[in-house]
């Protein structure tokens, strides 16, 4: 199962970084032909996705990796850490995309610096590119979550402002095609719009990328359903100290529990087996726990 879903992972990210490949380079022939500078800024987001795919690459295969000496909670926040860089990579294009649009809006409307009009070619580059990069985030993002890796579904989301880069790029290039000198201006606002859209989704991806990596605990409601499957147990009383943690897509699960202190070591290791085969077939059998058997004080009794 393990192989399989690298096998996914590895899949689709190759398959997304080979088509975007060929796109961005259709995209700068498009924009250098077509006189577009938003079709090159464009081309230029393209680019940095690209970058990311190398990154996530790298940081899925090394995630799958087993547990070594110098690992001993396995690698799995290195894909945590990927999608941090994805969701910083993005931040920094929506910024870089406003600021530029916000300078040709204020040149146009403010300095009468005039606007230069696109060619055909690169509105036909920015229609093909919405085509195949809706498709490709409706890809990437079933196999993302198919497979509940964070990495790949903030690809996805990578492919969704792509996208949307091109239909800002789309709606600028066709109104300063069709409307005239006066509307060349479409083209800087619809940036700036896009800009803001993509802004938003690299926040919502790296606050709980950097939440995992700061050790944030699990939310409320999944910590109540752990202590609620540890009570199961009969013999278990009072589970307490409760710490539970990301790593990378697993989760990990330290806490206390209290057992009589007559109880032969034996049985207190079969029902510490037990507890942590439910919480394993809940959160999958990859998750880290770690059991801490205290007899119960006569407080408890």
């Amino acid at each position: 199962m393990k192989d399989t879903r690298e096998k996914d992972i590895v899949r689709v990210t190759l398959g997304g970084s080979l088509v975007n490949f060929f796109l961005l380079v259709f995209k700068f022939i498009a924009g250098f032909l077509g006189h577009s500078s938003a079709m090159i800024a464009d081309a230029v987001h393209s680019v940095c996705e690209f970058g990311t795919f190398v990154v996530v690459l790298i940081c899925i295969c090394t995630s799958s990796k087993p547990k070594d000496e110098g690992h001993e909670y396995g690698h799995g926040k290195y894909e945590t850490l990927a999608t941090s860089i994805i969701g910083i990579v993005l931040l920094c294009v929506g910024i870089g995309l406003f600021w530029e649009g916000m300078n040709k809006i204020i040149g146009f409307y403010l300095r009468g610096e005039p606007l230069e009009s696109p060619g055909k070619i690169a509105l036909v580059a920015a229609l093909v590119s919405i085509v195949v990069k809706e498709g490709l985030f409706r890809w990437t993002l079933y196999v993302g979550e198919k497979e509940h890796s964070q990495a790949v579904v903030a690809n996805a989301w990578h492919h969704r402002s792509d996208a949307f880069s091109s239909i800002g790029t789309t709606l600028g290039i066709g109104g300063a095609i069709l409307l005239g000198e006066e509307w060349r201006v479409l083209d800087p606002i619809a940036a700036v719009v896009v800009s803001l859209l993509i802004v938003k989704v690299a926040i919502l991806l790296i606050v709980p990328a950097m939440n995992d990596l700061l050790e944030k605990s699990l939310p409320k409601e999944v910590e109540e359903e752990i202590l609620s499957i540890i009570r199961e147990t009969d013999e278990v009383k009072s589970p307490h100290n409760l710490c539970t943690r990301r790593i990378g897509n697993n989760f990990a699960i330290e806490v206390h529990i209290r057992v009589d202190g007559q109880m032969t070591v034996e049985r207190a290791h079969e029902l510490t087996k037990e507890i942590e085969a439910r919480l394993r077939k809940r959160f999958g059998h990859a998750t880290h726990i770690v059991l801490h058997v205290e007899p119960i004080k006569e407080e408890h009794k």
